[in-house]
């Protein structure tokens, strides 16, 4: 089974959505970002993937990933 990565992002409207990449649509709309983030987190845990946090200019400012690395740093 594929990682599914989820993005938080600034919609037209004001609001900020959680959205899986390759989705066509939000998986769900929030009035603020931290709300947007408390959801979208457990849907990046529980499905291995990332969660990339995009500011209001949708540029990517944070990432967080979930499960294993394939490349974890040695140290």
């Amino acid at each position: 089974m594929a990682k599914q990565n989820y993005h938080v992002t600034h919609r037209a409207d004001g609001s900020w959505g959680v959205k899986g990449t390759g989705n066509s649509r939000a998986s769900s709309l929030h009035g603020t970002q931290g709300a947007a983030i408390q959801a979208a987190r457990p849907l990046a845990k529980q499905a291995g993937g990332e969660l990339r946090i995009h500011g209001a200019n949708n540029r990517i400012r944070e990432s967080w990933s979930y499960g294993n690395d394939p490349h974890p740093p040695k140290g």
